[in-house]
């Protein structure tokens, strides 16, 4: 089985809306998916950590994702956040995912309980052997207290259905060991809006973001501008999102991003708890931010 690029240019972890009551606000997710398409996202992933998978039970997950690929219709990849802390729960719902047609899994390391090493390399290949799928893996160790080694990485690209990593250690050495050591075996985005730049100068083939939620076209025109040459370009552009990207991490996504979609009258309603709203001073920062970027009046 030969491997294949997933997607090249900006995949968006896009956010979940809720009704006012928090319950999830299926037809407002169809038009944000199809906002997307439009502005030139790459890639759809449902049901990440900004899609708030965490309270998502079973069947809004799957309806998610259900949605999902019916409302892209083909136009771009559908990326599924299967992940879980469980390895056969992680399977179930992945072999679901598959059923609904799917392009590929987002699976994130296993958090709380954690693992070792040796650990997740029996937990992915676990999911890869069973799911027969390809699967992005997922490592964001501020959230999972689980970081994936290089070392790790090289042993698990060796699998057939483990393509891609979404990486989100924010150590730019343990990346560039990472593409060292795994080469063309596979391909790396970054899972920090604020070194797209950095992880494509190693390689990378994109972002899958959160600042996509709000600007699209600019966050694809990031990766447009590299892919085609304009390197400089590129990088003024990263440079110029600076501040917009810290003010959409200025609290636990994601909060920021939904406030700020809120702001542009978006409606995507509220965070479930344990996710709550921002201040109201946070909220005039963010604003503030905002309005130097031309997003709100």
């Amino acid at each position: 089985m030969s491997k294949t690029t997933i997607f090249t240019g900006t995949g968006v972890a896009i956010v979940t809306p809720m009704n006012a009551d928090g319950s999830v606000n299926y037809n407002k997710y169809r038009e944000l998916v199809e906002w997307q398409i439009e502005n030139g996202t790459n890639a759809i992933i449902a049901c990440g950590t900004t899609g708030e998978s965490s309270t998502l039970n079973d069947e809004e997950h799957v309806e998610v994702i259900r949605i999902a690929v019916e409302q892209t219709k083909g136009r771009v990849p559908v990326i599924a956040g299967t992940g879980s802390n469980d390895t056969d729960y992680c399977i179930a719902l992945s072999r679901e995912a598959k059923e609904l047609g799917v392009d590929a899994l987002l699976v994130v390391t296993p958090y709380y309980n954690k693992t070792s090493q040796r650990g997740l390399i029996a937990h992915y290949t676990a999911v890869a052997d069973s799911v027969k799928m390809p699967i992005i893996l997922y490592n964001v160790p501020s959230r999972t207290g689980v970081d994936i080694k290089p070392e790790t990485y090289a042993k698990l690209c060796e699998n057939p259905y483990i393509v891609a990593i979404k990486e989100a250690n924010g150590n730019i050495s343990s990346i560039a060991k990472t593409a060292s050591l795994c080469g063309d075996d596979i391909d790396i985005y970054s899972g920090n809006d604020d070194q797209i730049v950095p992880i494509l100068s190693l390689g990378g083939k994109g972002v899958i973001s959160v600042m996509s939620n709000i600007i699209p076209d600019k966050t694809s025109e990031i990766a447009r501008r590299w892919f085609g040459g304009d390197i400089k370009g590129s990088c003024s552009l990263q440079l110029e999102l600076f501040d917009l990207i810290s003010a959409l991490f200025s609290d636990v996504n994601p909060i920021p991003v939904k406030e700020a979609m809120n702001l542009m009258g978006m409606n995507v309603g509220p965070c479930r708890l344990p996710l709550y709203q921002m201040d109201d001073q946070s909220r005039q920062a963010l604003a503030i931010v905002m309005r130097r970027h031309n997003l709100i009046d």
